[in-house]
């Protein structure tokens, strides 16, 4: 549990719940969008699987599809009513590591991108 504590994509964890960080939720859809397994996915970016289990994973992988399907990409961002317009003051290290993850997002989305481009490209060459 304390591995996961400290873990950059993990925002809180209590005995029976792992709450991720909207950085995570939107990296795991570019990739799973991308082709990756939901397994890979959690893998490469630093969670132990094992640690997690599948049916942990296979749940979030769910929830967050689902919610990306019906609102986008605003679907992933958790909802704390009571809070608006008050934000704590980030860490250095919680501002690199959510900068870190917006690049990796990113980085993602342009790969996506330019593979839809070059399979446009592809398509309209062979009319």
């Amino acid at each position: 549990m304390n591995e996961l504590r400290k873990h950059p994509y993990v925002q809180s964890v209590t005995s029976t719940l792992i709450t991720y960080t909207d950085d995570f939720k939107r990296i795991f859809i570019a990739e799973d969008r991308d082709g990756k397994l939901p397994r890979e996915i959690f893998r490469d970016n630093g969670f132990d699987v094992d640690l997690l289990g599948g049916s942990r994973i296979r749940k979030a992988a769910y929830r967050w599809r689902k919610a990306y399907k019906e609102q986008g990409i605003e679907g992933l961002n958790r909802k704390q009513p009571g809070l608006k317009g008050k934000k704590k003051e980030e860490t250095l290290e919680e501002k690199n590591a959510r900068l870190e993850a917006q690049i990796q997002f990113l980085k993602a989305e342009n790969e996506l991108l330019k593979k839809l481009e070059m399979m446009e490209r592809g398509l309209k060459t062979d009319r």
